[in-house]
């Protein structure tokens, strides 16, 4: 049963992009006088988290205020959350967050190769959209299948929603398609879809359990980054193409028990 679609989680697996959401909370912040300003450690904690609006939710929920002012604060969210998701595609726009090695040549190897293309993601489609149209071109959306993201579905990951909503569109089986994911949150929302699952970690979810990854490696690699050598072996190439995500889920698919 070959490929036929691969779906992208976007924070982390496309771009490294937690950086640039801690500024733009931080700015978000600052515009609207609250002077709150999360660390990176901080914002660390926040991360198993999904969704903006829930971790400034959360956030309130720890402040030493009366009642009646986290009420007031909670009602400001979606203003918050909208400034904060105007300057972060602002940034981006700026070139701030390049996509990690390999990212746009698988995206474009699957497109020549007739593959469908998905995104499953808890970030706002605003902030998808920057990101493609930065790195990818102006049409780069359009490659896309389906853009689920955002509060398209009642629950976020680690719950299967976003996953179940995007095989929903394409209208496949979980079975022909491969997600890509760089969290445990994430691999634990494509896992409960019935997916086969990369994962890429980055510096803010390197302490994830991931060992539930179909396939666990520090990038994509690219021609001029390829894997490091255990990486390598373990794929059989020195980065991700069809041929190696084909040749990896197929001795997988074989190992399991009938």
């Amino acid at each position: 049963m070959s490929i036929e679609a691969l779906i992208f989680d976007v924070d982390g697996t496309l771009a490294d992009t937690e950086e640039i959401h801690r500024q733009a909370f931080n700015a978000a912040f600052q515009e609207a006088r609250l002077w709150w300003n999360w660390s990176p450690h901080q914002y660390a904690e926040l991360l198993p988290i999904s969704g903006g609006k829930e971790r400034i939710a959360a956030y309130v929920a720890t402040l030493d205020q009366p009642e009646a002012a986290k009420r007031e604060l909670l009602g400001r969210i979606g203003e918050l959350h909208r400034a904060k998701t105007r300057i972060f595609t602002s940034l981006i726009a700026g070139g701030r967050a390049p996509l990690r090695p390999g990212v746009a040549r698988l995206i474009r190897e699957a497109r020549d190769a007739g593959l469908k293309l998905a995104i499953a993601s808890t970030t706002t489609p605003a902030n998808v959209e920057a990101l493609l149209e930065t790195h990818l071109g102006p049409d780069a959306p359009r490659w896309f299948a389906v853009i689920a993201a955002g509060d398209k579905v009642p629950m976020k990951k680690p719950a299967p929603d976003i996953y179940d909503l995007a095989l929903a569109v394409l209208g496949l089986a979980p079975e022909v398609c491969i997600a890509f994911e760089d969290s445990a949150k994430g691999l634990a929302a494509a896992k409960a879809a019935g997916l086969f699952t990369v994962v890429t970690p980055t510096f803010w979810t390197r302490t994830d359990d991931l060992a539930a990854a179909d396939l666990l490696l520090p990038s994509l690699g690219d021609p001029d980054a390829p894997l490091d050598p255990a990486a390598a072996a373990a794929l059989g190439a020195p980065c991700v193409g069809l041929a190696a995500l084909e040749r990896v889920r197929a001795g997988r698919t074989a190992r399991q028990p009938a």
